[in-house]
């Protein structure tokens, strides 16, 4: 596909489905159907208005691919500001392609950022403080927003191939139930920017994972094999049968629209720049309720 610099929205013709906002030079995404959810703050970010270079340019939001920790920092501080959001609430995940899901309490706040995760293998976080916002991280694979305007409560949750047959959204929704009281019905969801259908090839022992994992009914939503032995494996598709699955209401999940792959230029892509890369972020937190 030509990089002409322009967003490839995945539904021509349709009204895009994320919103693009921009302050002070830092671009991110958002859905109007959090928006619309009083006293949440969500938002993803995009590779622009950081100051970090080369192939890590510009608004790298990892510590671990060699770039420097000032520049790094510098870009929380940026990203925090246009979103709005204070940095030191951050507290972060610790992905490994688990379906761990951690209840993150005020003694977490700032771990990854101000603090060292005194937590490993966390790929999932919820919580119900007000003013924590919840980071996980990405370069392809699956955010899964879930905030739940009735009990006041948060999840986010990152999902690659293996996170998705370990079905990490239901862990999710089953862990703010547990911790929260919240129900299902209530909560509303979001399936963001990652990689799409067209631009996920993936080879046969994933796709037998992905049998075992769901119904058939479904194999022929979820990949199609090439005339190369390939496959091509729908990971959108995958986690909205998953939340449907854990009894979130289909009129309440909103599926991304914009592939990571189709727009290396906005967004980190792994397979597009084949590991030469920075990190992008996912942010879901709860605002502080006025007196």
């Amino acid at each position: 596909m030509e990089d002409t610099g322009k967003i490839v929205w995945k539904r021509s013709g349709q009204q895009p489905v994320l919103r693009t906002n921009e302050k002070d030079g830092v671009v991110w995404l958002t859905y109007p159907s959090l928006e619309k959810l009083d006293g949440i703050v969500h938002g993803f970010s995009t590779r622009l208005g950081g100051v970090s270079t080369g192939h890590l340019s510009s608004m790298n939001l990892s510590f671990s691919r060699g770039d420097d920790e000032a520049n790094v920092r510098e870009n929380y501080r940026r990203i925090a500001a246009a979103i709005g959001f204070p940095e030191e609430k951050l507290v972060f995940s610790d992905q490994t392609h688990t379906t761990n899901v951690r209840v993150v309490t005020e003694a977490d706040c700032g771990k990854g950022i101000c603090f060292p995760r005194d937590y490993t293998d966390v790929d999932g976080l919820v919580t119900n403080v007000p003013q924590i916002v919840l980071a996980t991280f990405y370069a392809d694979c699956v955010p899964l927003y879930f905030a739940d305007p009735v009990k006041r409560a948060v999840g986010l949750s990152h999902s690659g191939w293996r996170g998705t047959v370990g079905k990490i959204g239901k862990v999710t929704v089953q862990t703010m139930q547990e911790a929260f009281g919240c129900r299902p019905e209530d909560i509303r969801a979001a399936i963001g920017p990652s990689i799409c259908q067209e631009c996920y090839e993936v080879s046969g022992d994933v796709i037998d994972a992905f049998r075992e994992a769901f119904d058939a009914r479904y194999y022929d939503e979820l990949y199609y094999r090439k005339e190369n032995g390939k496959y091509q494996l729908n990971l959108w598709r995958a986690n909205e049968i998953i939340l449907e699955e854990a009894g979130i209401l289909p009129e309440h999940i909103s599926v991304t629209d914009i592939c990571t792959c189709c727009n290396p230029r906005l967004l980190f892509s792994h397979r597009a720049s084949h590991g030469k890369r920075g990190n992008l972020a996912a942010f879901l937190g709860l605002r502080q309720e006025n007196p």
